[in-house]
């Protein structure tokens, strides 16, 4: 089985804050898989760490009131451009990202209120045909 990942649930630090999303339940599932990380915002040369970002009426603005969305959406079409898609049985990204957000992402209030809905790159990959789990998904199979 070949999978995408999100790079900071592998122990990357490439968080907006400079640290990673590292889960062990992620790695764990993954040991006999064939895995390929990714960032879109490493790939797009986003600094690490950067201002936190979220998506505001579907524009990705940062917490300083940056409208970030062009650089974001660059993010995704590199990220898209790097890979093929449909080579991967599996995606999972990291949760509630304006680029990766699976089933949820925040809300755009930066008050940590969430919202359904995808990022950025996890809506593209799901138009593209992609299964696309969300990481937590992977937490909640590991508990049972």
């Amino acid at each position: 089985m070949r999978v995408l990942v999100s790079a900071c649930l592998m122990g990357e630090n490439c968080k907006y804050n400079g640290k990673s999303n590292k889960n062990d339940a992620v790695i764990d599932f993954l040991k006999d898989k064939e895995v390929v990380r990714i960032c879109p915002e490493l790939l797009a040369g986003m600094p690490v760490p950067r201002p936190c970002a979220e998506l505001v009426d579907g524009v990705v603005t940062d917490e300083n009131g940056q409208n970030v969305d062009a650089a974001y959406r660059r993010a995704v079409e590199l990220a898209l451009a790097g890979i093929c898609p449909e080579a991967f049985d599996l995606v999972i990204l990291q949760s509630r990202s304006p680029t990766c957000g699976v089933n949820q992402v925040y809300d755009g209030s930066f008050t940590g209120s969430l919202t359904p809905g995808q990022g950025l790159f996890a809506r593209a990959l799901m138009e593209r045909g992609c299964k696309v789990v969300d990481a937590e998904e992977i937490v909640s199979q590991a508990k049972r």
